[in-house]
């Protein structure tokens, strides 16, 4: 397995060296070189496999030789183990053809644990194998910070730095990253939005210098091992509901598009998903390109589902190298124009292309609060906001008449990270799991720094040598 960067112009890399760097050396992402094909009975036969089974068997057709089958399932069945659900991810019945596909059950409460768990435990076995060390630095809207600080924290090989945005993330969100006491840890409160955050984290990584004495690597979404390790669960998903192989919608929250690509890579493997949902907030920038043709950030909207508020979404790139034909040289220029200009226009026929596997929907902050209140008045239990922007446009696309036979929408989060929004809409406030239950009483540790890269690296300089 050897993968290739979407800019064109970076050489060839094996699967540890993707892992290691994130971002190519040409400012690209990485995609496989080309994808991985499993036939109906490889996908059949996944049925009766258990979540960590399964999962060892789809990632290993991306790591190529860099990791055995038998320390994929070693890797998969410790990670997955942790998880407090027998079922890893299961599925919750919401209608006669709607399921609900709970993605929190790991140990921080989101569904950034299936992948970074598993990140964790390669990325330790990988340095040790080289006898190295490497510096991890991620952006976060609020989930991936907490889920990357638990999967690193104990890492032998590995310091983590997380860049969130101060006052822009839950308390909840917050204190799950602020309180981890850890040698290897650092928590950076940046004065500005995710995409400021982002945008740091992607100058650090062009600083070559930079990289190379800290050893920067990065566990963002841009990260392919991490779009691998969540392509996972649609097979789980896809195959528990469709015993006859007929093809199954998913709708996903997602602001960076990394969640929904993952759906993509699995339908490109040979996965029957007939339409993956982009499920927004009022930070549209993807529904907007997919309806207009328009993909133009806009000032971040803080809402009640700030994963999401997002306005540029790093791995719209990925899918805009599918679309172009994979033709490096185009893309190049799409991208370097949308850095000069600030916005990029979407071709009739782009569009087209993209509306053959995805639909969008963007859901208001009344249309959420409201679905959060329908949902527990109907069933009795609570959601988090993203999973009703979810519910909201899976039932709104089907009322439409866009979207039919079996859906299922990703739950991405347990109410409890959000419990000012929850108890708002549903008047009833949700409860942190027994294991954090005391979170508000463990003391926090945290850097607040201006909106500058350049304070952020003499800060990420600065812990690294107090470790040397």
């Amino acid at each position: 397995m050897k993968y290739i960067s979407t800019r064109g112009l970076a050489p060839l890399a094996g699967f540890e060296e993707v892992l290691l760097t994130g971002l190519a050396p040409d400012g690209g992402l990485y995609v496989p070189r080309s994808w991985p094909k499993l036939t109906a009975d490889d996908i059949a036969a996944l049925r009766t496999r258990p979540y960590a089974e399964v999962a060892a068997r789809i990632i290993a057709q991306f790591t190529g030789d860099a990791f055995n089958a038998a320390q994929l399932l070693e890797i998969a069945r410790a990670v997955y183990g942790r998880f407090d659900h027998a079922d890893v991810a299961p599925l919750i019945k919401a209608g006669a053809e709607d399921w609900i596909l709970e993605l929190f059950h790991g140990p921080t409460l989101a569904f950034k644990d299936f992948a970074m768990q598993f990140l964790g435990r390669l990325f330790d076995a990988v340095l040790e194998r080289r006898g190295e060390r490497l510096t991890i630095i991620a952006a976060t809207s609020g989930d991936t910070g907490a889920a990357a600080i638990d999967a690193l924290k104990a890492c032998a090989h590995v310091d983590i730095v997380v860049l969130h945005p101060e006052g822009r993330v839950t308390d909840v969100q917050r204190r799950m990253m602020t309180c981890v006491d850890a040698a290897n840890v650092q928590n950076i409160a940046v004065a500005g939005s995710f995409d400021d955050c982002q945008a740091s984290v992607k100058e650090l990584f062009a600083d070559h210098g930079f990289v190379s004495k800290v050893r920067l690597g990065g566990v963002n979404s841009i990260n392919w091992a991490r779009i691998a390790a969540q392509t996972v669960y649609y097979f789980t998903a896809a195959v528990a509901i469709s015993e006859a192989g007929e093809g199954v919608s998913f709708v996903v929250p997602t602001g960076n598009f990394g969640d929904v690509f993952s759906g993509y890579v699995a339908k490109k493997m040979g996965l029957n998903i007939d339409r993956l949902v982009v499920a927004t907030n009022a930070n549209d920038i993807l529904h907007r390109a997919m309806t207009s043709g328009e993909y133009a950030p806009a000032d971040v909207e803080p809402t009640i589902s700030p994963s999401m508020d997002i306005q540029v979404a790093s791995n719209f790139e990925r899918l805009l190298f599918e679309v172009v034909g994979r033709d490096a040289d185009v893309l190049r220029a799409k991208m370097s124009n949308f850095k000069r200009d600030g916005a990029m226009r979407l071709s009739a026929g782009e569009r087209e292309a993209i509306s053959a596997d995805f639909l969008s929907y963007a859901t208001s902050e009344d249309e959420t609060m409201r679905e959060l209140r329908r949902h527990f008045e109907a069933t009795g239990a609570l959601i988090d906001p993203h999973t009703a922007v979810a519910r909201t446009a899976a039932q709104a696309l089907r009322g439409a008449g866009v979207l039919s036979g079996k859906v299922v929408s990703l739950s991405t989060a347990h109410p409890a990270k959000f419990p000012d929004a929850v108890t708002q809409a549903a008047g009833t406030a949700p409860e942190l799991p027994p294991a954090l239950r005391d979170l508000f009483d463990r003391p926090e540790s945290m850097t607040k720094i201006a909106n500058d890269t350049d304070a952020i690296k003499q800060a990420i300089l600065a812990g690294v040598k107090r470790k040397d």
